[in-house]
Protein backbone atom coordinates (compact mmCIF):
# COMPACT_ATOMS: atom_id res chain seq x y z
CA UNK A 1 0.00 0.00 0.00
CA UNK A 2 3.00 2.40 0.44
CA UNK A 3 4.17 1.82 -2.38
CA UNK A 4 1.15 2.55 -4.36
CA UNK A 5 0.73 5.89 -2.47
CA UNK A 6 4.38 6.57 -3.15
CA UNK A 7 3.47 6.22 -6.99
CA UNK A 8 0.00 8.13 -6.48
CA UNK A 9 2.22 10.83 -4.91
CA UNK A 10 4.05 10.93 -7.96
CA UNK A 11 1.25 11.30 -10.33
CA UNK A 12 0.23 14.28 -8.58
CA UNK A 13 3.71 15.71 -8.78
CA UNK A 14 4.33 14.81 -12.31
CA UNK A 15 1.33 17.23 -12.91
CA UNK A 16 1.08 19.73 -10.62
CA UNK A 17 5.07 20.35 -10.17
CA UNK A 18 5.20 24.20 -12.08
CA UNK A 19 8.92 23.37 -13.16
CA UNK A 20 7.60 20.80 -15.73
CA UNK A 21 4.32 23.40 -16.43
CA UNK A 22 4.06 21.51 -20.30
CA UNK A 23 0.96 19.50 -18.61
CA UNK A 24 -0.46 22.20 -16.95
CA UNK A 25 -0.79 24.25 -20.25
CA UNK A 26 -2.05 21.20 -22.40
CA UNK A 27 -4.72 21.43 -19.57
CA UNK A 28 -5.65 25.20 -19.56
CA UNK A 29 -5.65 24.79 -23.65
CA UNK A 30 -7.74 21.98 -23.43
CA UNK A 31 -10.17 23.64 -21.12
CA UNK A 32 -10.42 27.05 -22.01
CA UNK A 33 -13.33 27.06 -24.25
CA UNK A 34 -15.69 25.18 -21.57
CA UNK A 35 -17.89 26.50 -18.95
CA UNK A 36 -19.24 24.78 -15.81
CA UNK A 37 -22.00 23.81 -17.85
CA UNK A 38 -19.61 21.19 -19.93
CA UNK A 39 -18.08 19.95 -16.67
CA UNK A 40 -18.72 16.39 -17.52
CA UNK A 41 -17.43 16.47 -20.87
CA UNK A 42 -14.11 18.54 -19.98
CA UNK A 43 -13.74 15.59 -17.02
CA UNK A 44 -14.49 13.28 -19.78
CA UNK A 45 -11.62 14.66 -21.74
CA UNK A 46 -8.85 14.65 -18.53
CA UNK A 47 -9.53 10.97 -18.14
CA UNK A 48 -9.30 9.71 -21.70
CA UNK A 49 -5.94 12.16 -21.28
CA UNK A 50 -5.12 9.69 -17.83
CA UNK A 51 -5.84 7.01 -19.66
CA UNK A 52 -3.82 7.31 -22.68
CA UNK A 53 -0.59 8.46 -21.10
CA UNK A 54 -0.83 5.31 -18.60
CA UNK A 55 -0.74 3.74 -22.15
CA UNK A 56 2.09 4.89 -23.43
CA UNK A 57 3.76 4.28 -19.58
CA UNK A 58 3.05 0.84 -19.52
CA UNK A 59 3.45 0.04 -22.87
CA UNK A 60 7.50 1.68 -22.22
CA UNK A 61 7.59 0.26 -18.68
CA UNK A 62 6.87 -3.41 -19.68
CA UNK A 63 9.44 -2.73 -23.49
CA UNK A 64 6.78 -3.08 -25.70
CA UNK A 65 7.04 0.36 -27.40
CA UNK A 66 10.01 2.12 -27.58
CA UNK A 67 10.14 5.59 -28.55
CA UNK A 68 12.55 8.61 -29.73
CA UNK A 69 12.81 10.55 -26.79
CA UNK A 70 13.87 13.73 -28.47
CA UNK A 71 11.26 13.59 -30.90
CA UNK A 72 8.65 13.11 -27.88
CA UNK A 73 10.19 16.30 -25.87
CA UNK A 74 9.29 18.32 -29.10
CA UNK A 75 6.07 16.82 -29.66
CA UNK A 76 4.55 17.80 -26.34
CA UNK A 77 4.64 21.44 -26.81
CA UNK A 78 3.49 20.83 -30.55
CA UNK A 79 0.04 19.18 -29.12
CA UNK A 80 -0.37 22.19 -26.54
CA UNK A 81 -0.13 24.53 -29.43
CA UNK A 82 -2.34 22.84 -31.59
CA UNK A 83 -4.92 22.65 -28.84
CA UNK A 84 -4.42 26.82 -28.35
CA UNK A 85 -4.76 27.11 -32.43
CA UNK A 86 -7.95 25.23 -32.79
CA UNK A 87 -9.40 26.69 -29.80
CA UNK A 88 -8.56 30.10 -31.59
CA UNK A 89 -9.91 28.82 -34.86
CA UNK A 90 -13.19 27.30 -33.64
CA UNK A 91 -14.21 30.51 -32.06
CA UNK A 92 -17.34 30.92 -33.83
CA UNK A 93 -18.75 27.60 -32.98
CA UNK A 94 -20.40 27.23 -29.84
CA UNK A 95 -19.41 24.48 -27.23
CA UNK A 96 -22.58 22.49 -28.08
CA UNK A 97 -21.83 22.74 -32.07
CA UNK A 98 -18.07 21.50 -31.67
CA UNK A 99 -17.05 17.78 -32.22
CA UNK A 100 -16.49 16.11 -28.89
CA UNK A 101 -15.45 12.97 -31.50
CA UNK A 102 -12.58 15.11 -32.37
CA UNK A 103 -11.46 16.15 -28.75
CA UNK A 104 -11.39 12.91 -27.50
CA UNK A 105 -9.42 11.21 -30.61
CA UNK A 106 -7.05 14.37 -29.83
CA UNK A 107 -6.62 14.32 -26.79
CA UNK A 108 -6.24 10.48 -26.54
CA UNK A 109 -3.32 10.60 -28.82
CA UNK A 110 -2.21 14.01 -27.34
CA UNK A 111 -2.07 11.77 -24.03
CA UNK A 112 0.08 9.10 -25.90
CA UNK A 113 2.83 11.83 -26.36
CA UNK A 114 2.70 13.55 -22.95
CA UNK A 115 3.06 9.76 -21.42
CA UNK A 116 6.07 8.53 -23.43
CA UNK A 117 7.67 11.88 -22.67
CA UNK A 118 7.35 10.49 -18.81
CA UNK A 119 7.96 6.73 -19.96
CA UNK A 120 11.85 6.55 -19.04
CA UNK A 121 12.03 8.20 -15.99
CA UNK A 122 8.69 6.09 -14.85
CA UNK A 123 10.37 2.84 -16.22
CA UNK A 124 13.73 3.21 -14.31
CA UNK A 125 11.40 3.65 -11.72
CA UNK A 126 9.85 0.57 -11.66
CA UNK A 127 12.63 -1.84 -13.29
CA UNK A 128 13.87 -3.42 -10.06
CA UNK A 129 9.85 -4.26 -9.72
CA UNK A 130 8.41 -7.75 -10.22
CA UNK A 131 4.99 -5.87 -10.13
CA UNK A 132 4.53 -2.91 -12.41
CA UNK A 133 0.64 -2.67 -12.68
CA UNK A 134 -0.09 -1.43 -9.26
CA UNK A 135 2.53 1.65 -9.26
CA UNK A 136 1.07 2.24 -12.84
CA UNK A 137 -2.28 2.46 -11.61
CA UNK A 138 -0.99 4.50 -8.63
CA UNK A 139 0.16 6.92 -10.66
CA UNK A 140 -2.60 7.16 -12.80
CA UNK A 141 -4.87 7.48 -9.96
CA UNK A 142 -2.51 10.72 -9.15
CA UNK A 143 -2.97 12.19 -12.22
CA UNK A 144 -6.49 12.38 -12.62
CA UNK A 145 -6.84 13.79 -9.19
CA UNK A 146 -4.49 16.30 -9.87
CA UNK A 147 -6.12 17.00 -13.72
CA UNK A 148 -9.78 17.51 -12.07
CA UNK A 149 -7.94 19.98 -9.53
CA UNK A 150 -6.51 21.32 -12.50
CA UNK A 151 -9.93 21.42 -14.63
CA UNK A 152 -11.54 22.69 -11.45
CA UNK A 153 -9.88 25.66 -11.23
CA UNK A 154 -9.99 26.62 -14.58
CA UNK A 155 -13.19 26.60 -15.07
CA UNK A 156 -13.69 28.43 -11.91
CA UNK A 157 -11.24 31.52 -13.01
CA UNK A 158 -13.22 30.94 -17.09
CA UNK A 159 -16.59 31.85 -14.50
CA UNK A 160 -15.05 34.55 -12.65
CA UNK A 161 -13.78 36.17 -16.49
CA UNK A 162 -17.08 35.15 -18.34
CA UNK A 163 -19.67 35.84 -15.60
CA UNK A 164 -17.90 38.13 -12.80
CA UNK A 165 -16.02 39.90 -14.78
CA UNK A 166 -18.61 40.18 -18.08
CA UNK A 167 -15.35 38.76 -20.74
CA UNK A 168 -16.94 37.88 -24.25
CA UNK A 169 -16.53 33.98 -24.50
CA UNK A 170 -15.09 34.74 -27.58
CA UNK A 171 -12.35 37.19 -26.56
CA UNK A 172 -11.64 35.20 -23.01
CA UNK A 173 -10.84 32.31 -25.58
CA UNK A 174 -8.74 33.74 -27.54
CA UNK A 175 -6.68 35.67 -25.02
CA UNK A 176 -6.24 33.21 -22.91
CA UNK A 177 -5.02 30.66 -26.18
CA UNK A 178 -2.58 33.30 -26.98
CA UNK A 179 -1.05 33.65 -23.82
CA UNK A 180 -0.45 29.44 -23.93
CA UNK A 181 0.74 29.73 -27.24
CA UNK A 182 3.16 32.32 -26.15
CA UNK A 183 4.19 30.36 -23.48
CA UNK A 184 4.70 27.34 -25.51
CA UNK A 185 6.75 28.93 -28.36
CA UNK A 186 9.72 29.05 -26.36
CA UNK A 187 9.41 25.27 -25.42
CA UNK A 188 8.99 24.39 -28.99
CA UNK A 189 12.08 26.01 -29.64
CA UNK A 190 14.22 25.04 -26.68
CA UNK A 191 12.95 20.89 -27.68
CA UNK A 192 13.39 20.89 -31.58
CA UNK A 193 15.57 18.40 -33.03
CA UNK A 194 18.15 20.06 -34.37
Amino acid sequence: MQDFLFYTELGLDHVLDVNAYDHILFLLALVIPFTFKNWVKVLWLATVFTVTHCLSLGLSAFGIVTVDVSLIEFLIPVTILLTALYNILKLRTSIEEKSMAWHMIATAFFGLVHGFGFSNYFKMLVAELDEKVSPLIGFALGIEISQVVIVLIVLFLTFVFQSVFKVKRALFVMVASIIVILITIPLLYDTFPW
